[in-house]
């Protein structure tokens, strides 16, 4: 009898830690890449946000195919390699992580290759030359790595057809056909300042500046601002996307504008932009490749932003809804396959999506695993701010309202 008492003991014992075993497998970790800390910090909060979001709004509703979630962020501080690469392991090395998620991380995307090499999902929305230079040597090896964000070619050529657009209706008056540059030192910058430079000489432009700045805080634009001064150009353009630096650096413009229209790159669609320059800022133009798209023809960006704030208190820059889509994409593709530890079938049904999401049309070029970019696929969208508003002025059948001349321009 005692036996007997023993080996039903026993019995039971086994019996609760296979349950609690099997109720721990059902919560699947999303883990989250982010630079939590150092100068992208306020980008880093964003994609946790928009993550942690998604993952109360599905398991909410119950989950996905019996599973629950929960989100884990590893903090990326300053991009450095050793800090991406320690981040991820991190992560990776949870047997309970089904998929990862980031705006950017490192800002060569090498971490794309780990990813692969455990089959590990992962959704990217920065970076999109590496991850196409990556990819495309063998998109069978990535199958579980994909991009939210298209080509960044609309980055380097998009912008000067825009603005010769402006100056013919006569909504911008050019002074001259005279453009300068100024990049800090990183793949993304420096890349797309390189490509405008490039489309603007070939419509005629003459390029006055190209100037690089090493990657990092930057406090002091002065210098370069001051050889502006000089030969003041029609066109000034500032493609480091560090919201705190683009901040300090319209300010700096500012203390002795020139008559150019000021362009810079992504760092004003992050709400800590507006918050850093408030009235200063009023005039610039930005665009976006991959952000939300506002429009009565796509509501679901509304429904996003409008969860997001409710949430947060403060409407989201692209990242935060970017990722929000992400796991919304990831959660789609287990739906089908059900089983989390098939990331491969995962992977291969994420690549499949076609869907309206925040972004537009969503759908992936298997060549490059980049999201699809144009009127079939994401828009590239051009903003103005506007008295401390995001006005989207193009491409028109989105736009929102009009480009207004800089009141300092002449």
């Amino acid at each position: 009898m005692l036996t007997r008492r023993i080996f039903l003991g026993a019995a039971s014992a086994l019996a609760l830690v296979a349950a609690t075993a099997s109720a721990s497998a059902d919560v699947i970790k999303l883990g989250i890449l982010a630079p939590l800390t150092g100068p992208a910090a306020a980008d880093g909060q964003e994609m946790a946000n928009g993550v942690k979001l998604a993952v109360e709004d599905l398991n909410k509703a119950g989950g996905v195919a019996g599973h629950t979630f929960e989100a884990v962020v590893a903090d990326v501080g300053d991009a450095s390699a050793d800090k991406v690469a320690t981040a991820a392991e991190r992560l990776l090395g949870d047997q309970a992580t089904g998929a990862i998620f980031t705006g950017y991380a490192s800002t060569s995307n090498f971490e794309i290759d780990m990813m692969a090499e455990q089959d590990m999902i992962y959704l990217v929305s920065g970076n999109s030359q590496q991850t196409k230079d990556i990819v495309s040597a063998d998109p069978s090896r990535f199958s579980t790595v994909w991009s939210l964000t298209p080509s960044y070619d609309a980055y380097n050529t998009e912008i000067v057809p825009v603005i010769d657009e402006l100056a013919t209706s006569g909504k911008l008056k050019l002074p001259n056909k005279k453009v300068a540059l100024v990049a800090s030192d990183n793949p993304y910058s420096k890349g797309i300042a390189n490509g405008m430079a490039e489309a603007f000489k070939a419509d005629g432009w003459e390029v006055t500046q190209n100037d690089l700045l090493p990657f990092g805080e930057i406090n002091d634009w002065r210098g370069f601002l001051a050889k502006v001064r000089q030969d003041p150009p029609a066109l000034l353009i500032n493609t480091d996307y560090v919201s705190a630096n683009a901040a300090t650096f319209m300010r700096q413009f500012m203390e002795n504008p020139t008559n150019s229209l000021v362009f810079i790159q992504y760092a004003p669609s992050v709400p800590e932009f507006l918050e850093l320059t408030k009235e200063k800022s009023s005039g610039i133009v930005y665009n976006a490749l991959g952000g939300a798209v506002r429009a009565a023809s796509n509501p679901r960006a509304d429904e996003v932003i409008g969860k997001y704030k409710a949430a947060y208190n403060v409407e989201p820059g692209s990242y935060g809804v970017m990722l929000y889509e992400q796991v919304m994409l990831y959660a789609d593709a287990l739906g089908k396959v059900g089983d989390p530890s098939k990331r491969q079938e995962i992977g291969a049904e994420i690549g499949k999506a076609d869907k309206q999401t925040a972004m537009g049309r969503t759908r992936f070029d298997p060549a490059t695993h980049l999201a699809v970019q144009g009127k079939d696929g994401m828009p590239i969208q051009f903003y103005q701010i506007q008295d401390g508003n995001r006005v989207l002025f193009y491409p028109k059948e989105y736009a929102g309202g009009e480009f207004k001349q800089p009141v300092w321009m002449k």
